[in-house]
């Protein structure tokens, strides 16, 4: 770390960074690229164990996951900005210790409620690594080979999300649902080293100025509500805390207008096209796509009778394609217009949406395995170069901001999928634990959820398509608000 007593400066984004630094920053940023993924992978396969064990019904169980992503969405934007002010590699570090320790005590934990507290908890470590990761990155890397990093890191997500499934089901099998957890709080110990051990520079975007905190509360408590209300649907409650949540939406909106320091700077969203358009295009991806793992993992043990090291190596196959593929996007996206890429892969997803649309009893385990290479092909053409074009569209002293907003459009997606997912199990199945009595109700939730998110990415390709075409925007000779320390 440096003392804020130090003169800052940064060289302009189209020099050549430190090399040393730059391997530095990349290497970090996929260790860490890999850990968190894993755990949200490797976690799905052990849904069924984990309601045997703590006795938990399908909604409850849903929210297991979503109770993380809730974390991670509300915590974002106030920890970029907080990043952004104190020092993107403080709060990086500081969310892989948050993140490794509570990993190791979900796994101990007794109960349904101890779990649900500790996954939150979890998910705000992981908040702090996801709003600075892609900032660091971006600010070490210049933008001509921006493309090709970003695909790395993205390459290294997918592998952690390939691995999840397979490690994760193993230890199900063999070792319990707990050993998941305790597994990927061991994994997270070398990344905090190599955290500390490897960025040897700080970075700060707007050093001096104040946290928005009545921002970021009312956007923690409007976010909180619509993702109640959306697992409460339809009962009366669920639809006042769906409007109480819009409502509240509004006026952080209202607010964050008035504010000196606002904690999420809406010009990106009003006054950059190609920002604006790519983040939508994001969030209507994940929307579409997060709640596939979580419905094809239930249905491969529930359905189909595999046991999680089985289904493991079935959900193997479209993380394995985005892993192969993500790189190479990346790098096709510094040479073709990132929303070409990006619509052709949005395309190819919804074609292997529509073919999960069929599932049922008698669906081949082969059927299945295609179409999620094809769905992981899609995502991998469309992740990259919609990365790159978001980075590329911002001042370097807003990287914090727009990697902070970038997360938020992912988590926000995943949030409404499994939202989706938990209202389509209220309304068919309810709160009852999933049993072969109520297999039939089971498959008619994913046939509606399927169609849903069909719907959606369909709705993606045309966001992604208005963006236009994305100029890459260079830091100016002399800013010094995107600095970086020594």
């Amino acid at each position: 770390m440096t003392d804020n007593s130090k003169s800052e400066g940064t060289a302009p984004s189209d020099q050549a960074p430190d090399a040393k630094l730059k391997n530095s920053v990349l290497f970090v940023t996929i260790v860490s690229s890999f850990v968190t993924p894993f755990m949200a992978s490797s976690i799905t396969v052990a849904l069924p164990a984990i309601q045997n064990d703590l006795h938990m019904d399908a909604v409850l169980l849903a929210w297991i996951a979503t109770a993380y992503l809730l974390s991670c969405a509300v915590f974002l934007v106030p920890f970029g900005k907080i990043a952004d002010i104190y020092g993107r590699k403080r709060i990086f570090i500081s969310g892989m210790l948050i993140f490794t320790l509570f990993s190791v005590l979900c796994g101990l934990a007794p109960n349904p409620a101890t779990l649900l507290a500790f996954r939150i908890i979890q998910g705000i470590g992981t908040s702090m690594i996801f709003t600075t990761g892609m900032a660091i990155l971006t600010s070490a890397i210049r933008p001509q080979e921006r493309g090709k990093a970003i695909g790395l890191t993205v390459a290294a997500v997918y592998i952690g999300l390939s691995v999840g499934p397979v490690i994760g089901g193993f230890l199900t099998q063999y070792l319990t649902w707990r050993s998941v957890f305790f597994f990927a709080g061991i994994l997270g110990v070398p990344s905090v080293y190599l955290s500390i051990w490897k960025l040897k520079t700080e970075w700060y975007g707007a050093r001096g100025e104040k946290l928005d905190v009545f921002g970021s509360v009312l956007y923690a408590i409007a976010l909180t509500l619509l993702m109640l209300g959306l697992s409460t649907i339809p009962d009366v409650t669920g639809v006042l805390e769906l409007v109480s949540g819009l409502v509240l939406f509004f006026v952080f909106v209202r607010w964050e207008q008035r504010s000196r320091w606002p904690v999420f700077e809406l010009s990106l969203f009003t006054n950059n096209r190609g920002f604006a358009f790519s983040s939508l295009a994001a969030l209507i991806n994940y929307s579409a796509t997060f709640m596939v793992t979580f419905l094809l993992s239930l249905y491969l043990q529930y359905i189909k009778g595999l046991d999680p090291r089985q289904a493991g190596f079935v959900l193997i196959f479209q993380p394995v394609t985005m892993a192969v593929l993500s790189p190479f996007a990346g790098r096709l996206s510094d040479k073709v217009a990132p929303r070409i890429v990006a619509s052709s892969g949005m395309a190819i997803s919804a074609a292997g949406l529509f073919g999960m649309i069929f599932l049922g009893d008698q669906t081949s385990i082969a059927y299945i395995i295609a179409n999620l290479v094809l769905l992981g092909s899609g995502f991998a053409l469309f992740s990259s170069p919609n990365m790159n074009a978001i980075m590329s569209s911002v001042e370097p002293r807003f990287y914090g901001l727009a990697s902070g907003a970038v997360s938020s459009m992912r988590l926000l997606g995943q949030m409404t999928s499994m939202g989706i997912t938990t209202m389509i199990f209220s309304i068919f199945i309810g709160r009852v634990k999933i049993t072969d009595a109520y297999h039939r109700e089971f498959l008619t939730s994913i046939e509606i959820a399927f169609v849903i998110s069909v719907i959606l990415c369909l709705a993606g390709i045309f966001a992604s398509l208005a963006r236009g075409e994305i100029q890459t925007v260079q830091e100016k000779p002399g800013d010094t608000s995107a600095n970086a320390t020594r």
